[in-house]
């Protein structure tokens, strides 16, 4: 049941109802006790088949193109990939992984922002022609490597968060779309549609309104220069809660309706990634150190002048590791200890951090815990988006492992979903609420 962000030969349980994610880790748990206390990820591939569900339910009208960066292990691509998705890669490495898959490459969105002309022109090779762009350089750039490209003009839009231009690094102003659209004219280059962005942290309803009514005057405007347009891409910021997607809804839906509306022959979709994925991985880690400091040696809270200790500890795994985007995203990671302990035992201050030594590997800056060992192990969930990427030379060189699994009514609402037994992964086992997962102990589920 175990498989790495390049290894395919993974496998994943199917559990039956005596069986849930609290005994998964624990069985886990114990197996990495006894072979090296080593971090390793759990991920419930179930929560992404009801995450599609919900998509499906509350904005059946965009179409998903899930942002393969944000977690490209091979069996999450596969799910999402059996579900109809498409898929939005930044790279190479990324178009690649899809196309293994099967995917069709009118399902994939080339979308990084600063493009190799080598990675275009392998695009053009396997037949990806959409692909995004906000300058004319990068348009230059597509003009020459990439004869049949059809893009996506990316405005920025206007949301401004605690002062900060909050997406105006990436983007096009509306005032620059004309000269865009009379260069891609005198290129040759077919404009398709528009792209915008609002981030998950943008709580004003107004960045959707002013960012669909842009979108609307270049479709107008592209159609002054003859340019055919089918596509309006809204980009991703959807954080996974099923409110959060019916707020926005509620926003766009009826701007939708009056600027590009149903049999208008214009495609809606959308780039969720943190969506999908951020609730379907756990993390396990465990303490290798340890430290006892005074209360007053803490930044922040917790100082009660009581002289009660507090604790630094170390874990196997940092910001060099499964925790990457803290060092780019103001993110507070919530642990939770493995072992049982009373109710009324003493809790104490602490801070925990990463393996390096580094000064920027703090994953907690304080928490209340009860008092750890060195062995002990602390749980992180929804640690699925932007935790898989390779390890840097500060990091140990072992990745954690990816556990897989599923449950059988999670199993069945996926083929409700329209998934058939042939189109989904051969790698399921069934793992009995006995709960011995390790794969040589099971066997496979016929598919």
């Amino acid at each position: 049941m175990k498989g790495f962000i390049d290894d395919a030969n993974y496998s994943v349980g199917l559990l039956d109802e005596g069986t849930n994610l609290g005994n998964v880790i624990d069985n886990y748990v114990y197996e990495h006790t006894l072979t090296g206390k080593n971090a390793f990820f759990v991920g419930d591939l179930g929560k992404i088949v009801k995450k599609h569900t919900q998509w499906q339910s509350v904005v059946a009208q965009i179409k998903p193109f899930y942002t393969v960066r944000c977690n490209p292990t091979p069996a999450v691509l596969e799910i999402l990939a059996a579900l109809g998705t498409g898929f939005a890669c930044s790279s190479k490495s990324e178009m690649a992984l899809v196309q293994e898959l099967g995917v069709s490459p009118e399902n994939i969105i080339y979308t990084s922002h600063c493009k190799q002309a080598s990675q275009i022109k392998y695009a053009a090779k396997v037949g990806i022609n959409i692909m995004t762009c906000d300058n004319e350089i990068e348009l230059k750039k597509i003009a020459r490597n990439h004869p049949n490209a059809k893009v996506l003009l990316h405005i920025a839009t206007e949301e401004n968060i605690g002062g900060e231009d909050g997406s105006m690094k990436f983007g096009t102003t509306l005032k620059n779309c004309r000269h865009l659209l009379e260069c891609a004219k005198e290129l040759d280059v077919q404009i398709i549609g528009v792209k915008f962005h609002v981030s998950s942290a943008c709580k004003e309803d107004q960045v959707y309104v002013h960012a669909l009514s842009d979108a609307r005057c270049v479709f107008d405007m592209a159609g002054e220069f003859g340019f055919t347009m089918n596509m309006l891409d809204i980009g991703g910021g959807f954080t996974g809660t099923e409110i959060q997607l019916e707020e926005v809804n509620h926003v766009i839906s009826p701007l939708l309706d009056v600027y590009f509306p149903e049999g208008s022959g214009i495609q809606i979709i959308s780039e969720p990634g943190s969506y999908y994925v951020s609730s379907a991985f756990t993390l396990a880690v465990n303490i290798i150190a340890k430290k006892v400091v005074g209360n007053d040696q803490f930044s922040s809270g917790g100082k009660n002048g009581s002289g009660e200790p507090a604790f630094v500890y170390y874990m196997n795994d940092g910001v060099y590791g499964s925790f990457a985007s803290k060092l780019s995203e103001d993110l507070n990671p919530i642990p939770e200890v493995h072992k049982k302990y009373k109710e009324d035992e003493p809790l104490f201050t602490s801070s925990l951090w990463g393996p390096s030594c580094d000064e920027l590997d703090q994953i907690v800056e304080s928490c209340l815990l009860p008092e750890l060992d060195v062995g002990d192990w602390l749980i992180f969930d929804n640690m699925g988006a932007d935790c898989f990427h390779q390890p840097s030379a500060f990091s140990d060189p072992q990745r954690p492992a990816v556990y897989y699994m599923m449950s059988f009514n999670d199993w069945y609402e996926m083929q409700d979903a329209g998934v058939t037994l042939d189109a989904v992964m051969r790698t399921f086992f069934f793992a009995p609420s006995c709960i011995q997962l390790s794969q040589e102990d099971s066997f496979p589920t016929e598919a």
